[in-house]
This record gives structure tokens, C-alpha cells and sequence, in this order.
């Protein structure tokens, strides 16, 4: 029996981890582009298929409870595994997730090195914003939440947080954190960075 178009685009989105990205021009084996852009649109005003962005498609994710969006981390990790970019949460994701605020950030946002945009995962949006590479260093690391931290706490608290941050990281990852080179980055925080390293 065959499967029409949009069984195959739902029968291969079943298929990808959860979070991945369903786009027209990773599907072009499937038919032509037209027809493929219309089944995409069609099974998102059907609620089979999210629909995150412009040609941006995501397979809802089924529980006991019904559907649900993919989860933001999840999604994050398959675009930067797909287009290669390098993603971080944002300035002050990374303070709060090293104790320096309690405050979490109403709207998730994430710093790229791609172009800017949104994501609509169900009810929730989020923000992707291009960064400058130095806020990008040392992903995936303390030493790199704690740079970006920096960056959070501005010009006039960086002294504050440095300090507190001192005390928090390890020594790996404080060698790491003073080991970034300081070229582009504001000269408040290039400046904080030098003391780290000169005091290990």
C-alpha cells in the first residue's frame, strides 16, 4: 500500500530524536518542493506537526496526557547539531544556573553564533540571538557559564561576581576561564580575566 506525502513526512519525523527539525529542503527525496511545503503546511493545521518558525516544522511530542512541544534543550541541540552553529543559554541563564541570581528569565534565550530568530515550541517562544564569538567560548562548561555570567553582571558588579565566582568554580575550570583570550571582549571583563590568571 502506498504512503501518501504526508504519511512519508510524518512516518520519517518519527523516526528523529525528539526536538529535530522537519524543513522542506532536508525532505526534497520525498517529491517537489511545492508539494512538499504544502503537506508540511498541511499537517500543522491539522496539529500533527508544530510549526516553529517560517518553513520550521517540529514533531509534537505524544504522552499519557496528550501532545506536548518538544522540550527547548532538545530542540536547541538538534539545530546546533544540524547547522553546526555553536548555541549557549543566554548571559543570564548561565548566572542563574551558577546560583548568582534567582531570577529566571521570563522568555528562554539562547546566544548563537547564526542569525537571530524565534522558535514557537507550542504556547512558548524562544529567543535565539547572535552573539559575538568571545560569549560563545568554552561551551558546555562551567568556566563557560561562568564567562558569560561576567558578561551578565555589567561593568559596575563584574568586580562582585568574579570574586563569588572564584569560590564557585573549580580550579580546571577557573585555569580554563583565564585561559580565554581576551581580544574583542569589553575591557572590564578583559580586565577581570587578567586578574584571574595572574592570582590562579
Amino acid at each position: 500500500m502506498m504512503m501518501t506525502l504526508s504519511q512519508k513526512i510524518l512516518s520519517y519525523a518519527a523516526q528523529q530524536p525528539e526536538g529535530a527539525l522537519l524543513q522542506a529542503s532536508a525532505l526534497g527525496n520525498m517529491g517537489s518542493r511545492n508539494a512538499i511545503d504544502q503537506a508540511l503546511s498541511r499537517l500543522a493545521k491539522r496539529g500533527q506537526l508544530l510549526r516553529a518558525g517560517r518553513g520550521v516544522y517540529l514533531l509534537p511530542v505524544q504522552n499519557r496526557f496528550g501532545a506536548r512541544a518538544p522540550e527547548a534543550s532538545k530542540v536547541i541541540g538538534c539545530i546546533a547539531e544540524q547547522s553546526g552553529e555553536t548555541i549557549v543559554p543566554s548571559e543570564a541563564a548561565a548566572a542563574n544556573a551558577l546560583g548568582l541570581t534567582t531570577q529566571v528569565p521570563v522568555r528562554q534565550t539562547y546566544l548563537t553564533s547564526g542569525h537571530s530568530r524565534h522558535l514557537k515550541l507550542g504556547a512558548q517562544v524562544v529567543e535565539l540571538k547572535k552573539a559575538p564569538a568571545w560569549k560563545l567560548r568554552l561551551p558546555n562548561r562551567p568556566a563557560g557559564q561562568a564567562l558569560r555570567a561576567l558578561a551578565w553582571a555589567g561593568e559596575r558588579n563584574v568586580h562582585t561576581v568574579a570574586n563569588t565566582l572564584k569560590k564557585r568554580l573549580s580550579g580546571t575550570e577557573l585555569t580554563a576561564l583565564s585561559g580565554v583570550s581576551t581580544r574583542y571582549m569589553p575591557a572590564w571583563i578583559a580586565n577581570e580575566l587578567r586578574c584571574l590568571s595572574a592570582h590562579g
